[in-house]
């Protein structure tokens, strides 16, 4: 049994359901010959894997699902736990190789996992030691980092790890908590006027396009003057 996964439902199906059981992506596209060969093996190792779901997604009609994983070729699987990368990997590979993949994903928590889980400094910091290159962990380590004013320490972490939505949120406010006039970020009337002034200067002036940017990238996904602000950025660019 799998699920099929569009760029609309990818939020819920994939990313929720990873809070509470493994989810398995299998990004394929009709014309790719080792997808189809690929396709219903992992079908059948993970229909015999209890407790981890199928996602299957085809990438040409999901694009953003596509750019959210960075993909180069496919096919290519990844493993989400916890809203983030647990393992994965690329091309036609051998059944044993699935099932190995598969048996990681129910295995016990590993000493890694422990780490992350205590979400302490010290915790991610050894995390870290041992996979300098754990999203999660990075991610962890990072909003710490900002929340206690390291935001070059955070901007160095999070340039290990591909770019994602919340590392770009997290980076928008570590180079935000940079700035000469950061209390601003705690006033949205100042920050208005900030984004208006800005309009201005980001066509031509590049560290200005970044600060906008940023100051976007650092509101809710929900905050109307999100979407307001970015029509106005592009009508200025474009």
């Amino acid at each position: 049994m799998y699920i099929d996964v569009t760029d609309a439902t990818f939020e819920t199906e994939v990313l929720g359901r990873s809070d509470h059981e493994p989810v398995v992506v299998d990004l394929w596209a009709p014309w790719c010959g080792p997808c189809k060969t690929l396709g219903p093996l992992l079908e059948r190792v993970i229909d015999e894997t209890e407790g981890v779901t199928l996602a299957k997604v085809n990438v040409d009609e999901n694009p953003k699902i596509a750019a959210t994983f960075s993909v180069q070729s496919i096919p290519s699987v990844f493993a989400i736990a916890k809203r983030a990368i647990a393992d994965g990997f690329m091309g036609l590979v051998p059944e044993a190789e699935i099932r190995a993949f598969a048996e990681r994903l129910v295995a016990g928590p590993s000493e890694l996992d422990l780490l992350v889980a205590a979400g302490d400094e010290e915790s991610l910091r050894q995390a870290l030691a041992l996979d300098p290159g754990h999203e999660a962990a990075v991610l962890a380590l990072a909003a710490l980092l900002v929340d206690s004013a390291r935001a070059e320490e955070a901007l160095a972490l999070l340039a290990r790890i591909p770019e994602t939505p919340e590392s770009r949120h997290l980076g928008a406010r570590a180079r935000l908590s940079e700035m000469p006039d950061a209390a601003i970020l705690a006033d949205t009337a100042r920050v208005d006027a900030r984004l208006t002034e800005l309009l201005e200067t980001v066509k031509d002036q590049e560290e200005h396009r970044q600060e906008f940017i940023d100051l976007l990238e650092a509101m809710e996904e929900t905050d109307e003057r999100k979407a307001r602000f970015r029509r106005a950025l592009t009508s200025r660019l474009f």
